[in-house]
């Protein structure tokens, strides 16, 4: 019988490209999720189970058999119906719930430089579960991307949508702080390697392409096909233009800490490209549908009937 391995959140968005290479490759697959009545695109080659956090003999019981984990649980932004607090207190129990049922290996998607800006609470909440997961005693891998795009993404998406709709565009101060995008397809590839491995590792999930977030907007804007000026604004009339825009779209567009995190260069790495899809050839590709609509993390997190697409 092939291998089970439990992909947390494959219908959604890094779970779904992680969960589709696996079942190209034979192997059995399990999702835990908080949303199964969203369309699923695998049909019965895909067993789905509950997120059963506040149910541990449930949540071990759903991994029993497991060869792999694969953690892409969290949260973007704090939200009243969803915290950073509770995003580390449940994936603790996922870890727990793991070790109890003896998963072989984790792979935890974590963030660039996690352990390095602990006065912001996304990144705080990455550190500690970094440690958790090293305090289970499990073989694991941790990967840390900085910022994914591919089928589905929210922020060049985005991007491409406020150049669309906006007479300007604004970077907070100077926009010349650096990232390192990855494609989501290539940052399943990696997981998928890192589960085949018997060290415990950290890396980094980098592109082949830098940007600074000025080089990024102006050339998502020339591949769309936007003339739009790209302005130095402080970044605390960045944050209030991007508040105003909140009700309209009804999402939170950006957070302080992104920005915070965005201009101390935390979403940029030195280490060798751990993908291969430039971003400016798939954004060519998609062109034509980039931006025409907004992506929403509130709805994508309230609304769990809709594909994660038409969000």
């Amino acid at each position: 019988m092939p291998p089970l391995h439990v992909v947390t959140g494959a219908l959604g968005y890094t779970g779904r490209a992680v969960a589709e290479r696996l079942l190209d490759r034979g192997v059995r697959v399990r999702t835990l999720t908080n949303s199964p009545n969203r369309p699923n695109p695998f049909g019965d080659r895909l067993d789905i189970k509950p997120l059963a956090f506040d149910d541990p003999d449930a949540l071990a019981r759903s991994l029993d058999g497991a060869e792999i984990l694969y953690n892409t649980y969290w949260v973007r932004f704090n939200h009243r119906l969803f915290t950073f607090d509770q995003a580390v207190a449940n994936t603790r129990a996922l870890f727990a719930a793991a070790r109890r049922a003896r998963v072989r290996r984790i792979v935890h998607v974590s963030i660039l430089h996690a352990d390095k800006a602990d006065d912001l609470a996304y990144y705080n909440g990455k550190h500690a579960l970094e440690d958790a997961l090293g305090d289970t005693g499990l073989p694991h891998a941790i990967v840390r991307p900085a910022v994914l795009f591919g089928r589905g993404d929210i922020l060049v998406n985005n991007i491409s949508w406020i150049l669309r709709h906006l007479p300007v565009f604004g970077v907070f101060g100077d926009g010349l702080y650096r990232l390192r995008p990855i494609h989501v397809d290539d940052m399943a590839e990696l997981m998928i390697d890192c589960a085949a491995r018997d060290d415990d590792i950290t890396i980094d999930a980098v592109g082949p392409e830098a940007f600074t977030y000025r080089q990024l907007v102006n050339t998502i804007a020339r591949i769309i096909g936007i003339r739009r000026p790209v302005i130095s604004v402080p970044p605390a009339a960045g944050y209030i233009v991007s508040r105003l825009l909140n009700p309209i779209v009804k999402d939170v567009v950006i957070t302080r800490e992104e920005i915070e995190g965005l201009m101390r260069s935390l979403l940029d790495s030195d280490a060798p490209a751990t993908g291969t899809t430039r971003l400016t050839d798939w954004a060519r590709n998609n062109h034509a549908i980039l931006g025409r609509r907004y992506a929403s993390e509130v709805a994508r997190r309230t609304n769990r009937d809709t594909a994660y697409e038409n969000l």
